[in-house]
């Protein structure tokens, strides 16, 4: 595909525009002003539809489950966690119609060209491994559960198809999840109509308190944020034109309102009794009538494929985005291919202890993406006063840029936060060890020490440059 600096305008007919049914080619290169296509609004069921699934209704149902606390308590952190982190990602989203590349290269600010191979790096296993494993394990529960087909053999189904749709890339994910949301949307309001005629409201809770709370929202938190990472990578082809308040708001609307509405359905499905021995899919339909009941495992599956197609597709974009001379050959398209081979083998070992896998998966990503976001808004935040776009675009561009203290605040920001503030089953921080009314504060932590150095630290490299 023809490509041209992400500051130049260009006449050259579009190769990929808005094809639907063609493998894109583009990789981590500004896309070309000829390229550029879409409006704003496409980003509203983009991000709505990957967490209208069973990922997001587990949210909720650790916060009663496993935190302690009651169905209230619980609604309240996952709307205040949501909410944080879905402002974050309409603001980031800002910086695709601006640049034309995806998110990891937006990195390359922050943390110069060599210090962003370990954030891309660290997004492209969290993306294709983690989250990719997290989804189809969802997937897979629910075909088992849906057709009796045993869970290896179901996984494996679920993750051609998700594996398919990142690999024809990014028109075709755009388009999977328009038609995807309203099918999504219907079922899960009506699964969330059922659930909270037969749920428990009233319930005290199993005494969280506090430190539960802090749980629940950075569980929250870290499932909305863990989107962060991929944010231009979905509204990097649209016009430099692009309303900018649009594309801020539908993102983040789309990403609150799925995952708050969601992720409450599944609080209220906590305070339910379920069947003993049940998986995690079972447990969650099983007070359902039947008819419903297979309709919510339909959608548990085209919500985790959903998902996992932005995973995927965002893993190799990430890849790309390390800048290493890869062969011709291995272009995004293989490079899903071989992210999902991996993610694959992840989700099969976690095949028999998905529910405990899932919350530590959910903590751990808050406390890397904590820190990052605490460096990257705060470089947004100073280059708006300092640069100009034209500026910027060179130094996308200019392998030679450095910027140290972004990679040194990052690390010294996840040093601190998680030795302290952990709160995980295999290791306890120093401070909720003492003080367990703390929680896991390491997400808040993390970005507020990362966010505070980089300022002090990135002002002090400014004038000495």
């Amino acid at each position: 595909m023809t490509t041209a600096p992400a500051s130049s305008p260009t006449t050259i007919a579009p190769e990929y525009g808005d094809r639907v049914i063609a493998v894109e080619t583009a990789g981590s290169e500004p896309i070309p002003d000829a390229e550029r296509h879409g409006s704003p609004l496409q980003l509203l069921w983009t991000w709505a539809s990957p967490n209208i699934e069973f990922a997001t209704v587990y949210i909720g149902v650790i916060s009663v489950l496993f935190f302690g606390l009651s169905f209230w308590q619980a609604a309240a952190a996952i709307l205040l966690g949501t909410a944080i982190g879905a402002l974050t990602q309409g603001v980031l989203s800002l910086d695709g119609p601006r640049f034309g590349v995806p998110q990891m290269v937006i990195g390359r600010f922050s943390f110069g060209h060599k210090g962003n191979l370990l954030p891309s790096g660290v997004n492209a296993v969290v993306a294709g491994v983690g989250w990719f494993a997290v989804n189809s394990l969802s997937a897979a529960f629910a075909l088992n559960t849906l057709t009796g087909l045993r869970p290896l053999p179901s996984l494996l189904l679920v993750v051609v198809a998700e594996i398919l749709i990142g690999f024809i890339g990014h028109n075709f994910v755009h388009v999977f999840e328009k038609y995807a949301f309203p099918a999504l949307a219907v079922v899960f309001l009506l699964a969330g109509v059922w659930t909270f005629k037969d749920a428990h409201l009233g319930g005290g809770g199993g005494g969280g308190g506090l430190g539960g709370f802090l749980l629940a929202f950075s569980t929250a938190w870290g499932y909305a944020a863990g989107w962060n990472p991929y944010a231009t990578d979905y509204s990097r082809y649209l016009p430099r034109t692009a309303n900018k308040f649009k594309t801020v708001l539908y993102p983040a609307v789309g990403l609150f309102v799925s995952v708050a509405i969601v992720a409450i359905i599944g609080a209220a499905s906590a305070t339910i009794v379920a069947p003993k021995d049940a998986s995690p899919t079972a447990a969650f339909t099983g007070h359902l009538p039947g008819w419903l009941g297979n309709l919510v495992l339909l959608a548990i599956i085209l919500g985790a494929v959903s998902a996992n197609a932005l995973n995927i597709y965002s893993s190799a974009i990430s890849i790309t985005s390390l800048g290493l001379k890869l062969p011709a050959w291995l272009g995004r398209s293989v490079l899903v291919v071989l992210s999902g081979v991996v993610g694959t083998a992840a989700a099969w070992a976690s095949l028999s202890d998905a529910g405990s896998a899932y919350e530590a998966f959910l903590l751990i990503i808050a406390y890397w993406v904590g820190p990052w976001l605490g460096v990257v808004l705060t470089e947004r935040w100073l280059q708006s006063r300092t640069a100009t776009d034209e500026e910027l675009s060179r130094r996308l561009g200019d392998a030679s840029y450095t910027n140290w203290p972004g990679l040194a605040a990052l690390l010294i920001g996840v040093a601190v936060s998680v030795p302290l503030f952990s709160n995980q089953e295999k290791y306890v921080g120093w401070v909720p060890e003492h003080w367990a009314s703390f929680g896991d504060i390491t997400c808040l932590v993390g970005f507020a020490v990362s966010a505070g150095l980089y300022a002090v630290l990135r002002g002090r490299f400014a004038a000495k440059a």
